[in-house]
């Protein structure tokens, strides 16, 4: 029973919508009708600027961190992991935002942290430097998907490596418009100042 109340809060969780309600608070803006539609961190950067960005980028990635800590709250023998998922379900498939949300870069992020610190750490350099030489954010998240997935090789953590496999192969399949984009060379890139 407790597996069901975690998930469904986790999900609950995860379905708030950072970027909607930093865009209309802050800005009296609906981020889901500027950029590229996305509820997510980037088309928030895009759109709202550095401030909003950050704002959102550490929104979404908190989530995915609140819902992997919920099982502490309860029977700690539950997998942590596995009610993280439901956070990076609710940030893709919001409840709260009519099923259209962000790409679960962030989020996927966040449940790393609340697992593996270290692991953290080691995907977030990996997107910094993927972003610094490449200037695409999505290749980055992918990149870093995939970083993920062989650093937690090291860790060996069957539960992490399969985990972080599964949410690598999502964040791939979120941004298979970016892919195609980035073959035809019309994927924005981003400005260094």
């Amino acid at each position: 029973m407790e597996y069901i109340l975690f998930a469904i809060i986790a999900y609950i969780l995860g379905s708030i919508p950072v970027a909607l309600i930093v865009g209309k608070v802050g800005y009296q803006l609906d981020i889901r009708e500027h950029g590229s539609g996305n509820l997510g961190a980037t088309n928030t950067f895009r759109v709202l600027g550095m401030k909003a960005g950050i704002i959102v980028t550490l929104g979404d990635i908190l989530k995915g961190t609140a819902a992997v800590l919920l099982p502490l709250l309860g029977d700690a023998e539950l997998n942590r992991l596995v009610i993280g998922m439901f956070a990076v379900i609710g940030h893709t498939y919001p409840l709260f935002a009519r099923f259209k949300g962000g790409k679960a870069v962030a989020t996927s992020g966040g449940i790393i942290l609340g697992i593996n610190p270290l692991l953290f750490v080691i995907v977030v350099a990996s997107f910094l430097l993927t972003l610094y030489i490449s200037k695409y954010v999505s290749l980055a998240s992918m990149v870093t998907g995939v970083v993920a997935v062989a650093a937690s090789l090291l860790f060996r953590d069957t539960g992490l490596l399969i985990v972080t496999s599964i949410l690598a192969i999502f964040v791939c399949y979120r941004h298979r418009e970016n892919i195609k984009r980035i073959k035809n060379k019309t994927e924005p890139k981003i400005k260094w100042m």
